[in-house]
């Protein structure tokens, strides 16, 4: 595909970079913007530097936040007694959308995968530990992808959250095993949240 200038190369160069942006779209999106006005783009352009400077990770959860502690943990009205343990952000977007789920969140940031060379240490876990310790939680809510990865996760926390006087459950499989959280219907999502079971460790 050529591209007659090198200043729409650099820009579909940029846009391909996005997930499942390919050439093609990235050169549909240069050109559609190529027609704004130019205080349209340096407001499109500005918004996502805004993002980058100014968001922040809940120091309580590490869901993304304009302010120190997210809306979700500073919520009085949330239980915080019950927490969820989600892979990232997306999945607590996900959650949230349902409406069935009241309790507050743990993000972790990843899941073990030594194929990607993702250990326990490179995931959010001392810091879930350290609630578990103030003695405050009363459930802990697996809601990892129903994956290999995802379930070698769980068992991973769940070895080392059993030795606490904590209620462990997790998703109903009315999510199918394959399906990442984010991509189930709110119907489904919600429905495994409230008929969730208590979590076995089976391997």
């Amino acid at each position: 595909m050529k591209v007659l200038s090198k200043h729409i190369e650099n820009a579909v160069e940029q846009l391909s970079s996005l997930p499942s942006v390919g050439k093609r779209t990235a050169l549909r999106l240069a050109l559609h913007l190529l027609k704004k006005d130019e205080d349209e783009i340096r407001r499109f352009a500005q918004s996502f530097i805004q993002m980058k400077e100014n968001i922040l990770f809940c120091k309580c959860c590490g869901n993304i936040s304009d302010q120190v502690i997210c809306e979700i943990c500073s919520n009085p009205a949330r239980n915080h007694d019950e927490i969820c343990i989600v892979e990232d952000i997306r999945d607590i977007m996900a959650i949230e959308e349902t409406g069935s789920f009241k309790g507050i969140y743990h993000v972790l940031g990843g899941v073990i995968s030594p194929m990607d060379g993702i250990g326990p240490n490179d995931l959010n876990i001392h810091s879930l530990i350290e609630k578990l310790h103030q003695g405050n939680v009363k459930e802990i809510i697996f809601a990892l992808n129903a994956t290999m990865e995802g379930d070698t996760t769980s068992f991973y926390l769940y070895k080392k959250i059993a030795v606490f006087d904590v209620f462990i459950s997790a998703l109903s499989r009315g999510v199918s095993v394959g399906t990442e959280l984010q991509y189930a219907d709110e119907l489904t999502l919600g429905s495994s949240i409230i008929n969730r079971t208590p979590f076995k460790l089976t391997v």
